[in-house]
């Protein structure tokens, strides 16, 4: 029986950069950083989340991705195409303003949903998240 998702992919453009915007700009914590060879097993995660580990895959041709599904990706991400994931907060408007002081792209500003209130950011690859505080 499936008990809980402990991992999940992002695949990134350049995965030291990444590193640095996912711990400075977004304040989380490594949780592995392990080279095997060329292979380089990078993972971050909410520091109040400890059971949840964020892959930072580099977009490289491997037994799982040839070259031309690469470019693909790499287009579709540059291109800001991918929305990858739904980060909570407590309080978006105070987060929004952190982070975007740290540098973070925005959409937009807070916006009121039916859920609650959400603003919209992308990483430094160009994956797209929701920054949400839910309703009670």
């Amino acid at each position: 029986m499936i008990q809980r998702l402990s991992h999940t992919t992002i695949y990134v453009l350049d995965q030291d950069r990444a590193l640095a915007f996912y711990t400075e700009k977004l304040g989380l914590e490594v949780r592995s950083d392990a080279r095997m060879g060329e292979f380089r097993w990078l993972t971050v995660g909410p520091k109040g989340q400890p059971d949840l580990e964020l892959v930072l895959m580099p977009l490289k041709p491997s037994p799982m991705m040839d070259e031309a599904t690469v470019a693909s990706f790499r287009g579709l991400i540059e291109k800001g195409s991918f929305g990858a994931g739904v980060f909570a907060t407590a309080d978006c408007k105070r987060t929004y303003e952190e982070l975007k002081a740290r540098g973070v792209e925005f959409a937009g500003p807070p916006k009121e949903q039916f859920y609650g209130i959400e603003a919209m950011f992308k990483d430094d690859s160009g994956n797209w998240f929701s920054l949400t505080q839910h309703t009670r």
